[in-house]
């Protein structure tokens, strides 16, 4: 009996080792193909949004961000950025982030300005994510910190210019220093949490 299971678990191995060698002759397995430097690129459009590496050449007016806001966002965001049917409002809520009664916005919440061109350009419209090219995304990146009074209405935003951007909530956090946490301690002239 003994021999015999000794046989099959030679016949088994002799089997898989066999098998194992013509598969590593051959072709072997395809799963997909080599990524394109084109195809990398296209995906490499992350944004330091502490300091604005990353963000494209182009630029946009705030006049053309109003335009594309009418064409491409009203549905769900409302006239004037107002909130609509499936969002709140886009301006307004400056100083409110550290009170009960806080108003979220890109302009009331953002520690940093290139924050919005970032997940504007990763991530909307909605039902066509990245179809904006980089200039419409500077446009209505301008049209949106006019409506919440951080630049002028005729105010042309590039990537200097939005990275010069001092956002009003910069301060509005603090270090999230629980022992799980990589970060740096505060240890003189903290920010203070207010209840």
């Amino acid at each position: 009996m003994r021999s015999l299971k000794v046989s099959a678990l030679t016949i088994a191995a002799t089997a898989l080792f066999a098998f194992s060698a013509a598969a590593a002759d051959g072709p072997g397995v395809s799963y997909g193909q080599k990524i394109s430097e084109a195809d990398v690129k296209a995906l490499d459009i992350d944004v330091s949004t502490s300091t604005g590496a990353g963000l494209p050449a182009g630029s946009g007016t705030v006049a053309d961000g109003a335009k594309i806001y009418a064409e491409k966002c009203v549905a769900c965001h409302g006239e004037g950025a107002n909130g609509g049917s499936m969002y709140g409002p886009m301006h307004g809520g400056i100083g409110s982030f550290v009170t009960p009664k806080r108003k979220l916005t890109p302009g009331s919440m953002y520690p940093y300005a290139p924050i919005l061109f970032d997940y504007i350009r990763r991530a909307m419209p909605m039902d066509s994510p990245q179809s904006l090219n980089d200039n419409e995304v500077y446009a209505l990146t301008a049209y949106i910190y006019s409506l919440n009074g951080l630049v002028k209405e005729d105010a042309v935003l590039d990537a200097k210019s939005l990275a010069a951007i001092k956002m009003p909530n910069k301060d509005g956090f603090v270090v999230d220093d629980r022992p799980d946490v990589k970060a740096v301690r505060c240890m003189a002239d903290c920010t203070k949490i207010k209840p």
